[in-house]
């Protein structure tokens, strides 16, 4: 708008220039060539109707040349200046008029809310589930063409600053049941201490980018912050050792005996190629195969005939000694780990964490990153053989792409697996949309960032409902499903309507984990159901 200003004072400064300009001349010219002096009022009329197009024939014709030509001229000049004023003001009047503008305050008919601040990704991830939990929410969004456009896109979002008091109480903070910051550290900051003047009451959630930075929060007045940077990291190491120590690293503790794990099927290991018929894991372990990722495609029933290529990342149900037979068939017989045989790419909060956590394990890295700091081994860029090869990519069975830009990830993902195709690679992603991606350019596991803090935010926020997992591809939760109540699992025929598995069924101090298709579900209990986040969703806007 201030660009705008501008222009439009300068275009009105030219215009008048103009029109004083021209009426002089014309003045001049009438009194030398026409021998017929006007007045200055005259001249001037001349001027406006000649930049209006609106006439000027009260003193044609013009008998000399020189007036002539002056006549031509700023005949041309007048339609120029009348073409400019469309950009300068026709052009942003009608974009105005046209354009959809969000409100500027919540409807009064709209109470236990969650409040937003503002539209991310990562935010989007927590609205689905709010939707699917029918709960109510708003975006407040300072940007206004922003707001627009998410209006446009069927959000409910009104048009106003998170940091100020006057934004919150637009939001109507006082009948909201929550607020959710997620901008950056510094704004997440200031957002929770303009809540915390209205209110000290409204649970307030923030997300921070830095883990160190979590204690500012706190002292602001945060109620819970999370750090999903911090956490994605720790997953990622978990599917590392893992591997590297034949042992169920984060197993999903259903009840004290059934846990469900994520297993990858690894290069070189005695299960790679097989079917899943011919594999015989239920013989050979005692697992239950609840579903599997196939190049990132999530499958909740897979057949019998399915193939499990090295990357494929089995979901399993068992006790802690079946699951760990499980995990040492996944191994490579053919590259034992060896120390230093584990690179890092990526040097940020999620690098660093995972770092963190091998050198606390014992397990040797090395480090890359642009950009020369302490803790980076080598510098350079994981997309150049050259930097992967001063790593020893040649050595190394398992690469860990801790970076910030999807676009970077994929291309380092197919850069390394041409150079040493039997390596594992371990990739974090910024938005769910890359996922898929990933897996194609070779990633044997993926996860984003948006989905993990769509979790955490949504495990704080949602009543009648827990979040088990947070760290895997997978959601796990506990909830309630009235809608199931005096059916069958088999007349409920869950999987086939939101592609989700029963795994549990908890009534009252007891978690029941034999189940079967008879079992009928009663209105009291809370069922343990595991799915992809897009599947979970569809479970619970059907049956919650």
């Amino acid at each position: 708008m201030d660009t705008w200003k501008r222009r439009a004072f300068a275009y009105l400064l030219f215009l008048l220039a103009a029109l004083v300009g021209t009426a002089l001349a014309y003045d001049f010219g009438m009194s030398a060539y026409e021998d017929d002096p006007q007045t200055i009022l005259d001249s001037l009329q001349f001027a406006v109707e000649m930049f209006t197009t609106t006439g000027f024939g009260g003193d044609a014709p013009w008998t000399s040349p020189q007036m002539q030509a002056f006549v031509t001229v700023t005949d041309l000049l007048g339609m120029a200046i009348l073409v400019g004023a469309l950009p300068v003001f026709v052009g942003p009047i009608l974009e105005t008029a046209l354009s959809t503008q969000a409100p500027k305050q919540l409807e009064r008919n709209v109470t236990d809310h969650v409040i937003v601040c503002s539209y991310t990704t990562r935010a989007d991830k927590l609205i689905e589930k709010l939707e699917a939990n029918d709960i109510p929410y708003v975006l407040v969004e300072s940007d206004t063409e922003r707001a627009g456009d998410l209006y446009d896109d069927g959000y409910r979002v009104i048009s106003a600053d998170p940091q100020s008091t006057d934004g919150l109480e637009a939001a109507r903070l006082g009948s909201a049941r929550a607020l959710f910051a997620d901008v950056s550290d510094q704004v997440d900051a200031s957002i929770v201490l303009a809540a915390r003047e209205l209110s000290d009451d409204i649970p307030v959630v923030s997300v921070v980018e830095e883990p160190d930075r979590a204690r500012y929060h706190r002292l602001a007045g945060a109620d819970h912050v999370l750090s999903p940077r911090q956490l994605l990291g720790e997953s990622l190491v978990q599917k590392v050792t893992t591997a590297l120590r034949s042992q169920v690293g984060e197993a999903i503790e259903i009840d004290g005996e059934l846990e469900l794990v994520e297993v990858s099927i690894r290069h070189g290991s005695d299960l790679a190629g097989e079917t899943l018929a011919s594999s015989r894991i239920r013989e050979q372990t005692g697992v239950n195969v609840v579903g599997a990722w196939f190049r990132g495609e999530f499958n909740a029933s897979p057949p019998p005939g399915s193939t499990l290529d090295p990357g494929t990342v089995l979901l399993v149900s068992g006790r802690s000694d079946q699951l760990e037979r499980l995990v040492e068939l996944t191994q490579s017989s053919v590259r034992a780990f060896r120390s230093g045989e584990t690179l890092i790419v990526g040097n940020g909060t999620v690098g660093k964490t995972v770092a963190s956590e091998f050198s606390d394990l014992g397990v040797s890295h090395t480090v890359i990153d642009q950009v020369e700091m302490d803790g980076v081994d080598v510098v350079g860029d994981a997309t150049q053989t050259e930097t992967l090869a001063a790593a020893g990519i040649e050595n190394a069975q398992t690469v860990v792409l801790a970076l910030p830009d999807d676009t970077t990830t994929e291309f380092a993902t197919l850069v390394i697996r041409e150079m040493v195709p039997d390596i594992e690679i371990i990739a974090r992603v910024q938005e769910d949309a890359n996922v898929s991606k990933t897996y194609r350019a070779g990633a044997d596991y993926v996860l984003s960032l948006s989905t993990v803090t769509g979790r955490m935010s949504a495990s704080f926020l949602l009543e009648d409902r827990d979040t088990i997992s947070m760290k895997q591809q997978v959601e796990v939760v506990r909830t309630t499903a009235p809608a199931l109540a005096g059916q069958s699992l088999a007349e409920a025929n869950i999987r086939e309507q939101t592609g989700c598995t029963v795994l549990a069924v908890g009534r009252g101090e007891e978690t029941v984990t034999e189940i079967g298709p008879t079992t009928e579900i009663r209105s009291e209990d809370e069922l343990v159901v595991v799915g992809t986040d897009d599947d979970v969703r569809a479970f619970e806007e059907r049956f919650t």
